[in-house]
């Protein structure tokens, strides 16, 4: 869904903005990610998550059962969620990929930090101490052809 926004800017003249539907998402504390087994059974998983740009970033256990699931089907479905799951909104076709940049996963981990402070860095902490290893997961929307 794409929608266009009226806004005024700083010199007071309008401007018209192409809203996504992950501009819906940004004041959500957890989004629910569907990915899908190699059977098609979808799996449904809470994440912290940041928007970039036109991108949602979550950062995950690397060897985690949604990065090997993304590995072999890129395609997702995300909604905002509570943290147990429950929905809050409609699920959003897109598409996702785990990147391996590292300038990349020092923003995203910024960027999370700023979002949720105290327990991010405490979770941080405690994973670190684990020895877990993260990734970072893109995901883009999944735009219809136009007809």
């Amino acid at each position: 869904m794409v929608v266009l926004r009226q806004s005024k800017t700083r010199l007071g003249a309008y401007e018209q903005k192409k809203m996504t539907a992950f501009d819906h998402l940004t004041q959500q504390q957890y989004i629910n990610i569907e990915t899908f087994r190699k059977s098609g059974v979808g799996v449904k998983t809470p994440v912290w998550f940041v928007k970039d740009g036109d991108s949602i970033f979550v950062r995950t256990v690397a060897n985690s059962g949604k990065v090997k699931r993304i590995h072999n089907n890129g395609q997702v479905n995300i909604a905002p969620c509570k943290g147990d799951g429950a929905l809050l909104g409609d699920w959003i076709p897109a598409n996702a990929r785990e990147v391996k940049d590292q300038d990349t996963d020092r923003k995203t981990d910024r960027l999370l930090d700023r979002k949720y402070g105290l327990m991010k860095k405490i979770f941080a902490m405690t994973s670190a101490l684990q020895g877990r290893k993260y990734t970072t997961l893109e995901i883009k929307q999944q735009f219809e052809p136009a007809a």
